[in-house]
């Protein structure tokens, strides 16, 4: 049942270049994939029970989007560099606990989801893509987001359910930072950088479930610069 569902989803990749291979059982990516190594614009490996991505991953110099999400997959394969066009990066649900310092090459990326794995350090090696958008890194165990994120370009970072304790101020010089989620994690009160608040671009701010009261959050300085970013977005988009 497995071989022939591969075949047909083969096939129309090499038409189409789009490939759809997610929950087929697969334990690796099937050799035949390669013979649309020159026209794959689209792959999708998700729910499957992939453990590694192979090194030839990074001769799909077309591909735009790949999900693999919601496999075993430990580790990326240093030629994952070589996808200059990847726009949108889906790896959720593995068992990531580091990210190849080769991610740094894929210039095109918008969209990178490493949600539900085992991050414990916050991915540098993100910061400086200017064309990324939106970066999910909730449900890993991230302890803290330290200098050097300051060069990350993304509009919306999402860092909720991790185990964070230590937010650096220079997250307050993201030149493009709109949207930031820290529900769920170690944070106290005199540990949240007051510039996020009063000199940053920030205009949703979401920290329930931190080791404060937020209450006592909104007595901070800068709070109500804060409110009025986010009420002037909140007027943009009624």
């Amino acid at each position: 049942m497995g071989n022939s569902a591969v075949k047909h989803h083969l096939e129309t990749a090499e038409r189409t270049g789009v490939c759809q291979l997610a929950k087929l059982g697969l334990d690796e990516v099937p050799h035949a994939l390669y013979r649309s190594v020159g026209n794959l614009r689209t792959l999708d490996l998700s729910g499957n029970k992939i453990s590694s991505l192979p090194a030839n991953l990074g001769n799909f110099i077309q591909l735009k989007s790949l999900n693999v999400s919601c496999n075993r997959i430990a580790s990326l394969p240093e030629t994952i560099g070589k996808l200059k066009k990847l726009e949108n990066l889906t790896l959720s649900h593995n068992y990531l606990s580091t990210v190849v310092p080769t991610v740094c090459k894929l210039t095109a990326l918008k969209s990178v989801s490493i949600a539900f794995n085992k991050l414990n350090r916050f991915p540098l090696e993100l910061c400086g893509l200017k064309c990324l958008d939106v970066l999910e890194l909730q449900s890993n165990s991230i302890l803290t987001v330290p200098d050097g994120v300051e060069n990350l370009q993304c509009i919306e970072l999402n860092l909720n359910q991790n185990q964070i304790s230590f937010l650096s101020e220079r997250i307050a010089r993201c030149p493009r930072l709109k949207v930031l989620r820290l529900e769920e994690n170690c944070l106290q009160l005199t540990s949240f950088p007051a510039a996020v608040l009063g000199d940053s671009q920030v205009s949703l701010l979401a920290l329930e479930g931190n080791l404060f009261e937020m209450k006592k959050f909104q007595e901070l300085g800068g709070y109500d610069k804060y409110m009025e970013r986010y009420t002037a977005t909140k007027k943009k988009f009624a």
